[in-house]
């Protein structure tokens, strides 16, 4: 499809006058003119590769779908741990934009020529919680986790997850991590972790506070953050995105005001 301006220069080019223009013959042209007006990002719309760490996964599908409506342009996203995505990427997966759950990958990938320098940034600080589907079993003060009343607790893996780590820097702090330590049941992914919560395969477990933040019911506890290292959520440019526009177009909406109110919406804080 030509764009508007191609249209009014083949007009001009070619000294047509549309006075002595066949109605049917102009008619086409304007309904060509005026689709023209109306999807004028078409004909450049683009796709860029999203690799997502698993807590932003609704966030991400809500920034997507308006980042779409905004440019034209499609994300494509995939959603997994940062550590997975990480070693794929470094394995030469596709990826050309990846939204960590830490700043350790992000930093790592510029330091090792993955990324492109200058381009990491928080895009989102996130919180722990710690949840349970039955009513009243996780207190105000996260006390169950010192009565150790239930048989198993999930977390995400913290060799991959840093919300894992961000979970078992919280039961040392409590001083409990020891006790707890044969009743955890840990997924690849923070995504797993609440799945084993919301199957009943363990009873309450650590999750991020975007996955529960419209869940009714339960019980629950806001972790504060002093108990655990910042879980600082970064975005960098890979280096198969360098030369994409639409990956470029992507890291400049995830800084925008539009998609900074939907990663509040959804419990994260935002720098």
């Amino acid at each position: 499809m030509l764009s508007p301006v191609m249209y009014l220069d083949y007009i001009t080019a070619t000294g047509l006058s549309l006075k002595g223009m066949p109605m049917l013959r102009r008619r086409s042209l304007f309904v060509s003119l005026f689709a023209a007006l109306l999807v004028p990002t078409a004909a450049f719309a683009a796709e860029v590769k999203v690799a997502v760490a698993a807590n932003f996964t609704e966030p991400a599908k809500e920034i997507a779908a308006r980042f779409k409506v905004r440019t034209g342009h499609d994300a494509s996203l995939s959603f997994g741990s940062s550590g997975q995505f990480y070693a794929q990427i470094a394995n030469g997966a596709p990826f050309e934009v990846l939204l960590s759950a830490d700043r350790e990958r992000p930093e790592k990938a510029e330091a090792e020529g993955l990324a492109v320098a200058g381009s990491r940034f928080t895009y989102a600080i996130g919180r722990l919680v710690l949840y349970s589907k039955t009513p009243g079993l996780v207190d105000g003060k996260g006390a169950v986790l010192k009565t150790g009343r239930f048989a198993k607790i999930a977390i995400a893996d913290p060799k991959t997850a840093p919300y894992g780590v961000a979970a078992v820097e919280t039961m040392r702090k409590l001083g409990v991590y020891e006790a707890l330590t044969p009743k955890l049941v840990q997924g690849t992914s923070i995504t797993q972790a609440y799945q084993f919560i919301d199957t009943g395969a363990a009873e309450l477990g650590f999750v991020a506070m975007s996955q529960v933040v419209t869940v009714k019911g339960g019980s629950r506890w806001t972790v504060p953050a002093a108990n655990h290292t910042p879980i600082d959520q970064q975005a960098v440019l890979l280096k198969a995105g360098a030369n994409n526009a639409a990956a470029k177009a992507f890291m400049t909406f995830l800084r925008g005001p539009e998609a900074k109110a939907i990663v509040r919406k959804y419990g994260y804080e935002v720098p």
